[in-house]
């Protein structure tokens, strides 16, 4: 073990989150197998590691991100994974995916390895319904930016082992020096619940004129203490991410969560927030943003 973390664990996607999750694995000490599905995706992914490491070398956090970046090994075959004590998906929030995805991993690992998904809605009851030991099967819900971030969502499902729980607690607390928050299993567990209720209500509060976007997200700020506003967050987040997992809520929870027109509108367009350099803010100038 190395701070708390098994010395070798993988993720399997490396886009903006499965980077992050990349990025404290290795920052804890732990040699890292990144999954990817092409060589293209591994380029663009071990970009934005290395992106993430540089910031953490100027941040102070660390000295050289030449020694982390030593202990990452990316691959296309999914039994390079076998070895590692902790295999974590972050792959897109599509329930066949991520089945499809935990088989895999499963194949290929040890039997006391664990294995856990960073789905932010997801039921794990569903999900472990797809492994031949569902016991050893968790959620780690990260939060972007992960290396900023402070929490990380330990979710439990009804088969998980009681012994898996403690573990997942020691390794967020001590390994990632992140706070765990353990929910049980049900539809969008706690914090995405809370968060997606919020960001629907800003969004219809937007779309009907009762304030602008930089105001909404102003009253969250400074009136409640959050970091930021829900607008300004839901493009950090990702507009197709906030629709994809508003949709899934409002099946499982019912209407409350239906996703306001101006959200699937703005998907549909390809504007899905800072990742494509629009959504409720203009991303294109960092300095300057603007109202969309």
């Amino acid at each position: 073990m190395s701070g708390g973390i098994p010395e070798r664990t993988g993720v399997v996607g490396g886009g903006l989150m499965g980077a992050g999750i990349v990025h404290g694995l290795l920052l804890a000490g732990s040699s890292v197998v990144l999954l990817e599905r092409d060589a293209e995706s591994v380029t663009a992914a071990t970009a934005r590691i290395q992106r993430s490491c540089d910031k953490s070398v100027e941040r102070g956090k660390i000295t050289d991100a030449a020694e982390p970046m030593g202990r990452l090994t990316t691959t296309t075959d999914a039994a390079d994974l076998a070895g590692c004590g902790l295999v974590v998906e972050a792959v897109p929030e599509d329930e066949q995916l991520k089945r499809d995805t935990l088989q895999r991993v499963e194949a290929v690992v040890a039997d006391d390895a664990a294995i856990a998904s960073n789905t932010s809605s997801i039921s794990l009851d569903a999900l472990a319904t797809s492994l031949r030991r569902p016991e050893r099967l968790l959620g780690l819900h990260f939060f972007n930016p992960v290396p900023a971030s402070k929490l990380v969502e330990i979710v439990i499902a009804t088969a998980t082992d009681e012994a898996w729980r403690e573990r997942a607690v020691g390794w967020v607390r001590e390994g990632l020096g992140k706070t765990p928050v353990v929910v049980a299993d049900s539809p969008g567990f706690a914090s995405s619940r809370l968060g997606v209720a919020i960001g629907l209500e800003a969004i219809r509060m937007l779309e009907s004129g009762v304030a602008s976007a930089e105001d909404i997200d102003a009253a969250m700020a400074l009136g409640y203490g959050h970091p930021m506003g829900p607008l300004k967050l839901t493009d950090l987040v990702g507009l197709d991410t906030r629709l994809g997992i508003a949709r899934y809520l409002e099946r499982e929870l019912g209407p409350r969560f239906a996703p306001p027109q101006l959200l699937v509108d703005l998907v549909e367009q390809g504007h899905h927030g800072r990742k494509t350099g629009r959504g409720f803010y203009d991303w294109n100038d960092d300095a300057q943003e603007k109202k969309a």
